[in-house]
């Protein structure tokens, strides 16, 4: 645990105004840490069960412990998690989350968004996703890649709109494959990792 909080990426921080509902709503953009299992827990289950479909690729009425585990576990290194998060009435909710977990050739990654209904389509799903692809480059990701229903039109929108190139599974029917190849030298070090590295 140690060595998780020394290598937990802090410049990846950042704080987000969105407007939203004829207001300015602040928002935390931050790496995911193990305790924040609860606030992943009450996120997934105010999912709609179309959008816990979306993000699991199958139907799932809740997301059983072993599983949040699993999202929840992140080393900072292999795996990798930023979470976005309000503060209503003096408590966290988590309103969205983006990932990547490395392959074991170490040269690939394989990524998931997720975004509360309520927040799409204000551009926190690409800014997050961009700052995620930024991060993978510099730790020497090279290509990210992802599956998606084939129904799932936000995040094919998503997926477009962020320079990933569609194409549909040829083994499994009602699959699309999302890839991206990253270049390192739109990422230098020391740049901040923001939506411009989309």
């Amino acid at each position: 645990m140690m060595g998780d909080i020394e290598r937990y990426p802090a410049e990846l921080i950042d704080v987000m105004h969105l407007a939203r509902e004829g207001h300015t709503a602040r928002v935390l953009v931050r790496p995911l840490l193990p305790q924040d299992r609860p606030l992943a827990s009450a996120f997934f289950a105010g999912l709609s069960s179309s959008a816990r479909r979306d993000r699991f690729m199958s139907p799932v009425r809740e997301v059983a412990t072993p599983l949040l585990e699993r999202l929840t576990e992140v080393d900072h290194a292999d795996h990798v998690a930023l979470v976005a998060e309000v503060f209503e009435e003096d408590r966290e909710v988590l309103i969205g989350e983006a990932r990547y977990v490395r392959s074991a050739d170490g040269r690939s990654a394989e990524f998931a968004v997720t975004i509360a209904e309520d927040w799409q389509g204000l551009g926190l799903a690409r800014t997050m996703l961009a700052r995620l692809a930024c991060h993978a480059a510099r730790a020497g990701v090279e290509v990210l890649r992802g599956e998606t229903l084939a129904g799932n039109a936000v995040m094919l929108h998503l997926a477009r709109r962020c320079g990933f190139t569609l194409r549909a599974d040829p083994d499994v029917r009602g699959i699309v494959q999302l890839e991206k190849v990253l270049t390192p030298a739109r990422t230098p070090s020391g740049a901040p990792c923001g939506a411009a590295a989309s």
